[in-house]
């Protein structure tokens, strides 16, 4: 009977050791790696309201922004996105191209545009929405670009951004939770200051806004005891250097 009952226990044991490795197993499945700045962007073809689209390639030596929505219909993805179509033009004169991705299906997904189209966000003529809604009812995208968080939800992706630069290769990322709305203030001006410091070894400063003076990342003169300051330069300190916007 001691037998018996040593082996039930050794079954038990086993089985919530089993369990347990499953379970570990399927969220270790679900920990989908976050491209780094820096990286490529992963590729992926996917039907959306524009047609089909092969991303990054389709938009060429364009700067690109990929948001990811959890679900169609949101009230706080519907205002994100109402807040892009009115800012398109912002976006065309930075030669940025936008795409969204939802893990909602594409019939849906003209619903949700045609709803939108009609809203008159923050008392404004309503907006056509002229970039593309895509199609993630399968959770690929989501999946390539690290969009699923298990701990947060294990179908739905969180709200994700990656701005791609026209060589395609990750320059800046922003995640927040389902509840937080994205900033587009914030979006357009890390996109100007990428764009300003990319060609150059220069920096900007916090809260720089395009047109303001850059950082210098080291000083422009070897010998600083002197008060002889480079012609466009200044400094606050002698780790801190600007350089005169033109």
């Amino acid at each position: 009977m001691k037998k018996v009952a040593l082996l039930m226990v050794l079954v038990f044991s086993l089985t919530q050791v089993w369990a347990q490795e499953a379970k570990e197993k399927e969220k270790e499945d679900r920990n989908f790696r976050i491209p780094l700045i820096g990286e490529t962007a992963p590729s992926f073809t996917a039907e959306s309201t524009g047609g089909l689209i092969n991303f990054p390639l389709d938009y060429g030596r364009k700067w690109k922004i990929l948001f990811s929505h959890p679900q169609d219909f949101t009230p706080v993805c519907s205002s994100e996105i109402l807040e892009l179509a009115n800012l398109q033009e912002e976006f065309d004169k930075l030669n940025v191209k936008l795409v969204v991705v939802s893990t909602d299906a594409l019939d849906t997904h003209f619903a949700w545009k045609k709803a939108m189209e009609d809203v008159e966000f923050k008392g404004r003529i309503p907006s056509k929405i002229k970039f593309p809604l895509v199609d993630d009812s399968s959770i690929a995208i989501s999946k390539k670009y690290g969009m699923i968080h298990p701990e947060s939800n294990t179908t739905k992706s969180v709200r994700g951004v990656f701005v791609v630069d026209p060589d395609n290769v990750i320059q800046a990322i922003q995640f927040y939770p389902m509840s937080v709305g994205r900033n587009t203030d914030e979006l357009i001006r890390t996109v100007q200051a990428l764009q300003a410091t990319a060609k150059t070894d220069l920096m900007t400063p916090a809260d720089w806004r395009a047109g303001n003076d850059l950082i210098a990342p080291v000083p422009p003169t070897a010998d600083q005891r002197t008060e002889n300051t480079p012609d466009g330069y200044y400094k606050l300190a002698w780790f801190m250097w600007y350089k005169k916007a033109k």
